[in-house]
């Protein structure tokens, strides 16, 4: 075949192979994209793990929360659940998932019965930050992006973690708080000058239209914090409320 018809043949088979390739399937829709960010630092023992766990499959399973999703624009929200640790330690145990009623709630809830518990060792809230605003634009497309980062330390590992938050606020990203107090703090945070984690939280990690920072007064209390938190994230028109709530035993 001369060089000609070559170059012909291949210019005929161009636009066939770029029909052939499938077109990206467009972002759904939804009210909020919702990440879940969860501590398994050191400072969270097995104990303390489960009760965070048994906490988030609770806030799902509450008849108040598939009523705050209906109540959207759209009806539904996308959620993902991962668990963080240190600067370069984040793992997914509840992938993208899209509730749009109690049934969908239910299957979310029975996925994190049923995810691994597992722990580690530093704290990098910057890097659970870093990791959430990649997670965003994957499947869904919300109105809203909100990650929800739930910790009982201050960040000990990876880059400083002003940056991080600055650089999710740029995205649009509001970042709300979970914190977590414990009752009987190590004397090596007090004598270190480590500002309380409630107090670390409001002015170092929230952020974003609308943030709040919801504290969990002890583990014992951590399943309804969680569960008051999430439903007022998903709030379809989210009202002005208090910078911190508490949920005390």
């Amino acid at each position: 075949m001369s060089r000609r018809h070559l170059l012909l043949a291949t210019g005929l088979a161009a636009p066939a192979l770029i029909a052939a390739r499938p077109a990206r399937a467009a972002a759904e829709e939804v009210d909020v994209e919702l990440v879940l960010a969860v501590d398994v630092s050191r400072s969270v023992d097995t104990e303390e793990m489960e009760m965070q766990m048994q906490g988030y499959a609770a806030a799902f399973r509450d008849p108040r929360l598939a009523e705050g999703i209906a109540g959207g624009p759209l009806g539904a929200i996308a959620v993902t659940l991962f668990v963080w640790s240190d600067w370069n330690i984040q793992n997914v145990l509840v992938p993208w998932t899209k509730l749009d009623g109690p049934a969908a709630c239910e299957r979310f809830a029975a996925a994190v019965d049923g995810a691994s518990r597992e722990t580690y060792l530093y704290t990098s809230i910057s890097g659970a930050i870093d990791f959430a605003s990649r997670q965003f634009g994957q499947r869904y497309s919300g109105l809203r992006r909100v990650v929800d980062i739930s910790g009982d330390g201050v960040n000990n590992s990876g880059r400083p973690l002003a940056q991080a938050r600055a650089d999710a606020l740029e995205q649009g990203i509001v970042l709300n708080g979970l914190a977590v107090l414990d009752r009987t703090p190590q004397p090596s945070a007090l004598l270190a000058g480590i500002p309380p984690v409630d107090e670390y939280y409001r002015d170092e990690v929230i952020g974003g239209p609308g943030a709040f920072l919801m504290v969990a007064e002890g583990y014992e209390t951590f399943a309804g914090a969680v569960r008051r938190k999430i439903i007022r994230e998903i709030a379809a028109l989210p009202t002005p409320g208090p910078l911190v709530e508490r949920e005390t035993a």
